[in-house]
């Protein structure tokens, strides 16, 4: 099949971003497919393409078996509002006129962006193709929870959602939470899939050389977030638990931020002038020198803001990589991460600790002491972390069943298409 796959933030595994489209994509390809992917200038993100300049916009290349795309569009955590939403109509701009030049067997649409619906949209009402819609966050219904979204533009968002939704020859959902939004705007329920996020055990595990930044002693247990420092991600409460375990003179533990993102200037600047010399801050890493991090690290960190939505509505990749690592995890994420940390009793054992969210970050310090002060036990969760992500979470088994929804909403389409042909028209004589 010839395939079009639209991910603004693509990246290759030597990237500082999430790479479950390269992951993807990749399968695909190894399956016999023809995969052009298409995507912009993702901060921290690698494609392969970087020697090669830009002419009229885009650049294109042969990557690792993929036909890749990259228009000169940047993109990234720090920008404001309104520049990642110029960032989001230009990609979507961009690449229309690529998913209607040929004849796509498939398109696979994987937001967010949300907004990179509307080229597989046109594609489909202008040529008849089909396509997957891919939903790794639910738009608009999390920005709405969050808050501090002009309200024009989440009334936007709402169709152009239901369209996607009501439209696609198959949704792909990162958790059970984001399907049920799916099925809710108009989707058919025996077309949704759950492929959640997957754990990446090449690059991630006790294969890997451990790497300490200069500032750790030796006898500090390392303690790291890696992600986005946005407000969604709710960071100011690492501090606070930093704040905690300084006043009560827990000096075994040190916790690493990892990333980048419109908060991270204010909690650099907190950081500083509460003299939380427990924190460590480092720029975003290429995923082999993050994996080296958590080699040498000895618990992970899950932190998101105190919005009950995101309970169910988030799959962090984050997560996977700590798991992969055979990292324990603090988490204050209740729901689906606190489900998969707790284990099932039966096969999967607890891998690590839930704390309730929000709060002063208090329970997240006495989280972190705790395990500091316990080897045996941090040793235990990561064993059952490592477990469970070669068991369940192994991210070739996940591509494998991504492929297969990909493949099965286009040969749908095929079918239709031909038995729509043989139905023989008024008038003539089949």
């Amino acid at each position: 099949m010839r395939i079009l796959y639209l991910h603004q933030h693509f990246s290759l595994p030597a990237g500082a971003t999430a790479t479950r489209a390269f992951a993807m994509a990749r399968a695909l390809a190894v399956r016999g497919h023809a995969v052009t992917l298409a995507c912009g200038r993702y901060a921290g993100a690698t494609t392969g393409l970087e020697a090669l300049p830009f002419r009229r916009g885009r650049r294109t290349g042969r990557v690792a078996g993929l036909d890749l795309v990259e228009f000169a569009i940047p993109c990234g955590n720090a920008q404001g509002l309104a520049a990642r939403a110029g960032a989001f109509l230009r990609f979507a701009a961009a690449a229309t006129p690529l998913a209607l030049r040929r004849s796509w067997d498939v398109v696979v649409a994987s937001s967010t962006p949300l907004t990179v619906a509307l080229p597989a949209l046109l594609a489909r009402r202008l040529r008849g193709t089909p396509f997957v819609f891919e939903i790794r966050d639910p738009w608009p219904e999390l920005p709405r929870a969050m808050g501090g979204v002009p309200r024009p533009l989440l009334a936007a968002m709402e169709p152009l959602a239901t369209a996607a939704c009501r439209r696609a020859a198959a949704v792909v959902a990162l958790s059970e939470g984001m399907a049920e939004t799916a099925i809710a705007r108009g989707a058919d329920p025996e077309q949704v899939a759950v492929v959640p996020n997957g754990c990446d055990l090449d690059l991630f595990g006790p294969q890997v050389a451990p790497w300490r930044p200069p500032e750790a002693a030796s006898w500090e247990v390392l303690a790291v977030y890696a992600g986005a420092h946005g407000r969604a991600n709710g960071l100011h409460q690492l501090l606070d638990a930093a704040a905690w375990l300084k006043g009560r003179g827990v000096r075994s533990v040190r916790l690493v931020l990892v990333g980048e993102g419109a908060e991270k200037p204010a909690l650099t600047a907190r950081a500083a002038r509460e003299g939380l010399d427990n924190v460590t801050f480092l720029d975003p890493l290429p995923k082999p020198r993050l994996a080296a991090l958590l080699a040498g690290s000895q618990i992970g960190v899950q932190c998101l803001a105190p919005v009950p939505e995101f309970a169910e509505w988030t799959a962090p990749n984050k997560l996977m990589d700590y798991l992969a690592a055979g990292l324990p995890v603090v988490s204050n994420l209740p729901g689906r991460a606190a489900r998969l940390l707790d284990g099932d009793g039966t096969t999967f054992a607890p891998c690590g600790i839930s704390v309730p969210p929000g709060g002063d970050g208090a329970a997240l310090g006495r989280a972190l002491a705790a395990l500091a002060a316990d080897p045996a036990r941090r040793r235990r969760l990561g064993e059952a972390a490592r477990a469970q992500a070669v068991l369940r979470w192994d991210r070739r088994l996940l591509a494998e069943r991504f492929c297969s929804v990909v493949e099965a909403a286009a040969a749908r389409s095929r079918d239709a298409v031909g038995a729509a042909a043989t139905v023989p028209q008024p008038g003539r004589v089949g």
